[in-house]
């Protein structure tokens, strides 16, 4: 601001040149100043920047490129085509429940003894031994046309490679392989040498005996010979005493078969009569056999072909001999068990050698003819060595239960900042710093002018 000819040396014209100053003060402040919008603006690529890296699951469908399906209609079409497919070798679609439709429990007709219907066993998260035993039908090299169960398991019984199966976990009724896992109990929990008194009720027993009764005394390796040579069911209810009684064998039977993985089997009776909710599958039989074969008390009683036996109230001794068919059938063979009722048909575990090489089989549902059950698991196991070693594997025979994975937590929403009471403007440093200057500047003016005008 240019002063008059009036003002020039005035206080008057010091006073616009203070004004003047201070204006030109201001100005440099405000020009220097960030706006708000820009501010606000920078922190946007931030924010799109944290929801690029989140995965597709933590973001709305409507974020999501049009090339990627949201989530919930990727699972919707899982599912639909799940349903719409049930052909052999077909797997559980991702994002539906890990089992096969008809197959979480065992197919009707019911057994007599089934007087009620429990709710059938969960599927596990994801198929036990590996994603490819979920199928439905057949996986790996096909078997022979001779083979019909409804389902079995080959597997290397050394290293548990699985080298092929049919609907492995479809849930059927085991029969007396069941006492499979009845002996894996006895052998963790019960000496050898242990005293079981027979009692009458033991000659009430449905299905195969052994032959023990009242005023009979018994050692638990002796009652394991009647269970697994003769497949004694009333065996099985003297050691089920032995134990504490059926609640608590069935009890301790659920908790083994789930310490070693075998997630589809649900015991009923301790002896493998059909009972209400009775399951078990052919790879849990695999699993089991398997464990089983480590304990030497089960190892040493199932190879054994003949034996002495107790009588009981004046009834002499006798020899008790293994009923099994397959072992003397088969060159090779190490160990079998079978079962029969007429809800559950056919079933069979069976385990040989060849070389260096020791292989497993699991057979469930089947039938005696055309073909026995023994000759179909040979038939397997022929094809299992005849397999190169270096046969890509279908899966494994766990040997512990399934880790269950630990869901991804949720991407926690922002909080919401919470409504504020309005509040007065509030000036910004550099411009309250500016108006403060300006004021100093005119008071220092107005202070000279003063001076002057006294001299």
């Amino acid at each position: 601001m240019a002063c008059t000819s009036e003002e020039i040396g005035g206080a008057r014209c010091e006073t616009h040149r203070v004004k003047a100053i201070g204006v030109v003060v201001l100005t440099l402040l405000v020009g220097i100043a960030p706006p708000a919008a820009a501010s606000a603006a920078t922190t946007r690529p931030a924010a799109a920047s944290h929801a690029a890296a989140l995965p597709d699951a933590a973001l709305p469908a409507a974020a999501l490129p049009a090339t990627v399906p949201a989530s919930a209609a990727a699972r919707s079409a899982a599912t639909a085509s799940r349903a719409a497919s049930s052909s052999p070798g077909a797997l559980p679609s991702e994002g539906d429940a890990a089992g096969c439709p008809g197959q979480q429990a065992p197919p009707p007709p019911a057994a007599r003894e089934e007087t009620s219907t429990p709710a059938p066993l969960p599927w596990p998260a994801e198929p036990v031994g590996g994603a490819a035993l979920g199928t439905c039908g057949d996986v790996g090299p096909a078997a022979p046309k001779i083979v019909t169960p409804a389902s079995y398991v080959l597997a290397d019984l050394d290293t548990g490679t699985v080298l092929a199966a049919r609907a492995p976990h479809a849930r059927e009724r085991p029969a007396s392989t069941l006492k499979i896992l009845t002996s894996l109990v006895v052998a963790d929990r019960l000496s050898p040498d242990t005293v079981v008194e027979g009692t009458a009720a033991d000659l009430r027993v449905d299905g195969s005996k052994a032959g023990i009764g009242p005023g009979g005394a018994y050692t638990v390796r002796q009652l394991m010979a009647g269970l697994l040579l003769s497949s004694g069911n009333d065996t099985a209810e003297a050691l089920s005493r032995a134990l504490g009684g059926d609640a608590a064998t069935l009890a301790a039977m659920s908790a083994t078969a789930q310490e070693h993985g075998a997630m589809d089997t649900r015991p009923a009776t301790p002896s493998g009569l059909d009972g209400p909710g009775m399951s078990s599958s052919a790879y849990d039989l695999a699993v089991l056999f398997r464990a089983a074969l480590t304990k030497p008390l089960f190892a040493g009683t199932i190879e054994t072909r003949l034996v002495a036996f107790p009588g009981y109230g004046g009834k002499p001794g006798f020899m008790l001999s293994n009923n099994d068919r397959f072992v003397p059938s088969y060159p090779g063979a190490i160990a079998a068990k079978s079962g029969f009722t007429d809800a559950a048909r056919h079933t069979l575990v069976a385990t040989a050698q060849r070389g260096n090489r020791r292989l497993i089989v699991a057979l469930m549902r089947g039938e005696q003819h055309p073909v026995s059950m023994d000759a179909q698991a040979a038939a397997l196991l022929n094809m299992g060595f005849a397999l190169p070693t270096t046969t890509a594997s279908v899966g494994t025979l766990v040997d512990a239960p399934p880790v269950i994975p630990t869901p991804a937590a949720a991407p926690a929403d922002a909080p919401s900042a919470a409504p504020q009471a309005p509040t007065s403007p509030t000036w910004p440093w550099w411009l309250a710093g500016g108006v403060l200057v300006v004021v100093a500047v005119g008071a220092l003016a107005r202070l000279r002018s003063s001076w002057r005008n006294r001299s």
